[in-house]
Protein backbone atom coordinates (compact mmCIF):
# COMPACT_ATOMS: atom_id res chain seq x y z
CA UNK A 1 0.00 0.00 0.00
CA UNK A 2 1.43 3.48 -0.96
CA UNK A 3 2.15 6.09 1.31
CA UNK A 4 0.31 9.76 1.04
CA UNK A 5 2.52 12.77 0.97
CA UNK A 6 2.33 14.18 4.10
CA UNK A 7 2.11 18.16 4.12
CA UNK A 8 5.07 20.31 5.87
CA UNK A 9 4.64 20.64 9.51
CA UNK A 10 4.27 24.11 10.91
CA UNK A 11 6.00 25.29 13.91
CA UNK A 12 3.65 25.15 17.51
CA UNK A 13 6.06 27.79 19.18
CA UNK A 14 6.64 31.84 17.78
CA UNK A 15 8.21 34.61 19.35
CA UNK A 16 5.42 37.30 21.05
CA UNK A 17 5.15 40.84 21.83
CA UNK A 18 3.27 41.49 24.81
CA UNK A 19 2.73 44.13 27.07
CA UNK A 20 2.73 44.32 30.66
CA UNK A 21 -0.44 45.06 32.59
CA UNK A 22 1.03 47.15 35.12
CA UNK A 23 3.55 49.64 33.75
CA UNK A 24 2.74 49.63 29.75
CA UNK A 25 6.52 48.32 28.60
CA UNK A 26 6.37 46.09 25.64
CA UNK A 27 8.74 43.15 25.74
CA UNK A 28 9.30 40.40 22.91
CA UNK A 29 9.27 36.42 24.33
CA UNK A 30 9.05 33.16 23.20
CA UNK A 31 6.01 30.56 23.35
CA UNK A 32 8.08 27.69 25.19
CA UNK A 33 10.19 29.65 27.51
CA UNK A 34 12.51 27.63 29.59
CA UNK A 35 12.86 30.21 32.58
CA UNK A 36 10.17 32.39 33.87
CA UNK A 37 10.07 36.05 32.33
CA UNK A 38 9.25 39.36 34.02
CA UNK A 39 8.93 42.81 32.80
CA UNK A 40 11.82 44.45 32.99
CA UNK A 41 10.10 48.44 34.37
CA UNK A 42 8.13 46.61 37.33
CA UNK A 43 9.44 42.92 37.75
CA UNK A 44 5.60 41.14 37.30
CA UNK A 45 5.90 37.90 35.86
CA UNK A 46 4.75 37.89 32.32
CA UNK A 47 4.95 34.21 31.57
CA UNK A 48 5.66 31.13 33.66
CA UNK A 49 7.17 28.34 32.42
CA UNK A 50 5.11 24.58 32.53
CA UNK A 51 7.79 22.34 30.93
CA UNK A 52 6.21 22.88 27.61
CA UNK A 53 3.92 25.99 26.38
CA UNK A 54 4.37 28.92 28.64
CA UNK A 55 1.26 30.12 30.30
CA UNK A 56 1.21 34.16 29.16
CA UNK A 57 0.32 36.39 32.27
CA UNK A 58 0.63 39.21 30.35
CA UNK A 59 -1.53 40.66 27.26
CA UNK A 60 -0.44 39.45 23.86
CA UNK A 61 -0.32 42.04 20.98
CA UNK A 62 1.01 40.42 18.35
CA UNK A 63 2.41 36.93 16.91
CA UNK A 64 5.67 37.36 15.27
CA UNK A 65 6.97 34.28 13.87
Amino acid sequence: MRREREPIPTMKSAFLLVKCPDCGEERILYSNSAKDVGCRGCGRTLAESRGGKSVILADVKKKLG
